[in-house]
């Protein structure tokens, strides 16, 4: 277990100029240049939460782990929050919905958080969620993957992709099939039995079915699994005009190289939540499909402090030597988080959770994503999610069709 913690700075950035301007119509901004004597003082506000920064999921872990300490320097650098520095005790649940169990509950009692903020992945934010839960704590997360178990009042999604996403997104990846052109009759679905996925996956096998294509190939296999050989046969020997495979972090690369050594390129394929600077990055992976909420160009880049966000977070990936430093839906989700968190707690002017969650419920929030609003099913509120695709080495939105990357298009085989 590693504890991270982002102490007062002097100074401030170009990205905190509007903010009262947008908390007075219910958003946030990091807009432009504070006074120097709002600079933050006193005890520190302590948020806690935890990542995964080792074990399986390690790889993405560590892209949401720069995003918020990109934020927290930036906040801290300004007027703090309600006045005072941000101190982020960050936490390695190991990839374990179990410690992170643990690891909420040791924040809240022992280490005394003031505010707790959510973990990576479904498995350890519905851990986090039952802990936030039982003492009356606000949780902003931001990759939850199942809507319908989200049943906690106080708890406040990122992921915002629809609260019945297990339908609709797989019909928007076979809409933008259709719509370029894609011969698309036949499928095979593998997925991991990571709950998000597998939830995601069966979704997209009872979508696949009703919109009339034949299932050729259906196979779950254990998180954690490393061996796709045989796996890889199955999808071979199937040859289905699309593969859906559910995977998590590693899992899509560890299939593709597993295929490759059959000699075997799939005609399409999507990925639902892989790590996405391996994915990106390996010959394999070119025309990929995958789902997105935000890529670093327009119009994305329009959005509340995305065009800084960006800029910020390749440097800090570069000195960090990642081998993709492009910030892709999985950093934006990061930062957002924060941005809501800070929205809420400045707007409320407390650190009340009742106030805060109140707040929320009620109010759009600007994010590098978008405006996002808390006030349907679960606090779930507009579907954001598009696909993107794997085109020369980076991730690229293609439908719908608005967000597609300026001058591009969905690939065909």
């Amino acid at each position: 277990m590693r504890s991270s913690k982002c102490r007062l700075s002097k100074g401030f950035t170009a990205a905190t100029r509007s903010i009262a301007a947008a908390l007075a119509v219910g958003a946030f901004a990091l807009g432009a240049s504070v006074p120097a004597e709002a600079a933050p003082s006193g005890p520190p506000i302590r948020i806690g939460g935890t990542l995964a920064l080792t074990g399986p999921l390690a790889s993405t872990g560590l892209v949401h782990k720069i995003a918020g300490e990109i934020f927290v320097e930036q906040i801290n650098k300004a007027n703090g929050l309600l006045g005072r520095p941000v101190e982020w005790v960050l936490l390695d649940d190991q990839s374990k919905p179990d410690l992170t169990r643990t690891l909420y509950d040791r924040l809240i009692t022992a280490d005394k958080v003031d505010l707790v903020i959510g973990p990576y992945a479904t498995g350890s934010i519905l851990s986090a969620m039952g802990v936030a839960e039982r003492h009356g704590k606000v949780l902003v997360h931001d990759t939850f993957g199942i809507p319908k178990l989200a049943k906690y009042g106080q708890q406040f999604p990122i992921n915002q992709f629809g609260y019945n996403a297990e339908e609709t997104f797989p019909t928007k990846v076979l809409e933008g099939l259709a719509a370029s052109g894609a011969p698309i009759k036949t499928i095979a679905i593998v997925t991991s039995k990571f709950p998000s996925v597998h939830f995601m996956s069966v979704g997209a096998r009872e979508v696949a079915k009703k919109r009339g294509l034949k299932e050729l190939l259906y196979l779950e296999f254990e998180f954690g699994n490393r061996d796709f050989g045989a796996i890889a046969a199955r999808v071979r020997d199937a040859n289905p005009d699309l593969l859906w495979m559910g995977s998590i972090g590693m899992e899509s690369n560890m299939l593709l190289e597993a295929l490759k050594k059959l000699n075997y390129t799939p005609k399409n394929h999507f990925h639902l939540y892989p790590a996405p600077a391996p994915l990106a990055l390996s010959p394999e992976g070119q025309r990929a499909l995958s789902m997105t909420l935000f890529e670093p160009h327009p119009p994305f880049t329009g959005y509340q402090g995305a065009a800084e966000f960006t800029k910020l977070y390749r440097e800090r990936a570069e000195k960090a030597k990642l081998p993709y430093p492009d910030p892709d839906m999985q950093a934006a989700f990061s930062y957002a988080q924060w941005q809501v968190l800070y929205a809420g707690v400045t707007a409320a002017k407390s650190l009340n959770d009742k106030a805060i969650a109140q707040w929320l419920r009620a109010n759009r929030v600007d994010t590098v994503m978008g405006p996002m609003r808390f006030n349907g099913p679960s606090n779930y509120g507009d579907d954001m999610a598009k696909v993107k695709q794997v085109q020369g080495g980076k991730w690229v939105t293609v439908w719908p069709k608005e967000f597609a990357a300026p001058g591009v298009k969905l690939l065909m085989p």
